[in-house]
């Protein structure tokens, strides 16, 4: 039988052997009070706080069972502020878990040992069963002292193993909202049906994404990956439907939808991926339908208004090689957007006469001294014809256009 001690960041085994030797199969011996010994551990973890009866050959088994079950009850804790120790993590899960309901070992405290690296500002958070170490997974972006954590499966989780061991998804009656998480929002986006979304437009709001995957039907988790430093979306997803059935299909029907000048790229977040059924077919094609819809809606409602309205499929680049037509073309669009409030500039991106690639071309910018001009602009201009293409508008970040950035 072994012992864990964790000293720094490295684990050490003790044997105990001379304990085994000095007692016999028939006698059971006194212990004294034992003070812990594992940083981070809480004095209930064992009690020792008064001689007890010890049988090492009874205690064999459950510390074997311990060590086996060890990957899948442990929980990766990541972007911990410089102030968090092991005590305060280990309290904190402690109390959220309580508040939340996933202490489902029974009575006591769910958190048996912490570990944390405070260099990389994280921590292994051990539970003391599987299946409340899977209600922790419900906890992503939860905030511990002011700062959002991430709380992640660590490298050494075994799924397939797991899976034999306890639930591996959160209990799905969690009160997460006594906790100030949004159920189904972050927690759940693990195992073979979880699904990668790529290409969203960086001006695509949380809600707006979340109302486009969930036109197939209520979402488990989702994650609208974002920037740490700016909190700007980083153009890509993950997600996990509640009814696993329809992954496939919509993976399909999203695949290679186009939103305003990106392109849908929508797969199973592991490759593989299998194909949809052909009783699925049917259900496919009303997805279609269902999508191309919710583009439309998602287009006209736009992102949150700025004070610049990006338009699509106004012109071409062969149109915008010639200077005399780029001039009429680029007056005529300071007319047109005139008419709608106070036009501080328009901007009109040009082909390279190399032929090298040049962000934005084919897109008219219009920016206005307010936002009042611009919501008339987009609501005025969106869906009218001009050469025989219909307009697609829709607000633009201030900030990208201030820079010259015209790819987003």
């Amino acid at each position: 039988m072994y012992k864990e001690e964790t000293s720094g960041s490295t684990g050490v085994l003790h044997p105990i052997s001379s304990a085994v030797s000095c007692l016999s199969s028939t006698r059971i011996s006194q212990l004294p009070a034992v003070a812990p010994l594992i940083p981070g551990m809480l004095p209930n973890m064992f009690n020792f706080t008064a001689p007890t009866q010890f049988n090492p050959l009874a205690m064999q088994p459950q510390a074997m069972t311990q060590q086996a079950t060890r990957h899948a009850r442990r929980v990766y804790v990541g972007g911990l502020p410089p102030t968090a120790n092991e005590q305060t993590v280990a309290i904190y899960f402690n109390q959220v878990m309580a508040a939340i309901g996933g202490n489902t070992a029974g009575p006591g405290d769910a958190v048996l040992n912490v570990y944390i690296n405070h260099d990389k500002k994280f921590a292994f958070v051990e539970m003391r069963s599987v299946e409340e170490a899977s209600n922790a997974m419900a906890l992503d972006g939860i905030m511990f002292e002011g700062a959002p954590v991430k709380v992640r499966r660590p490298t050494d989780y075994n799924p397939s193993l797991a899976a034999a061991l306890g639930p591996s998804q959160p209990n799905p009656n969690l009160n997460l909202g006594a906790v100030g998480l949004t159920p189904g929002s972050a927690g759940g986006l693990e195992g073979p049906d979880r699904i990668f979304v790529g290409g969203l437009p960086y001006y695509f709001t949380e809600a707006q994404v979340r109302e486009l995957l969930e036109s197939f039907g209520p979402l488990r988790g989702f994650d609208l990956v974002k920037d740490r430093e700016t909190g700007n979306s980083k153009g890509y997803a993950f997600c996990v439907y509640q009814d696993l059935n329809v992954t496939d299909i919509a993976c399909a029907a999203l695949n290679g939808i186009k939103m305003g000048d990106k392109t849908l790229t929508v797969r199973r977040a592991n490759q593989g991926a299998s194909q949809p059924r052909p009783e699925q077919e049917t259900i496919l094609m009303q997805a279609h339908q269902q999508v191309q819809m919710q583009r439309l809606v998602l287009q006209v409602g736009g992102a949150l208004p700025t004070k610049v309205v990006c338009l699509t499929q106004v012109v071409s680049a062969d149109e915008l090689r010639d200077d005399e037509e780029y001039e009429d073309i680029l007056e005529d669009m300071r007319e047109e957007g005139r008419k709608y409030g106070n036009l501080v500039k328009a901007v009109i991106p040009r082909p390279d006469p190399s032929g090298a690639p040049v962000p934005g071309v084919g897109k008219v910018f219009l920016e206005y001294l307010d936002v009042d001009g611009s919501t008339k602009a987009k609501t005025g201009m969106h869906g009218r014809k001009f050469g025989g293409n219909q307009v697609v508008a829709v607000f633009y970040p201030e900030n990208k256009f201030a820079e010259g950035d015209y790819d987003a």
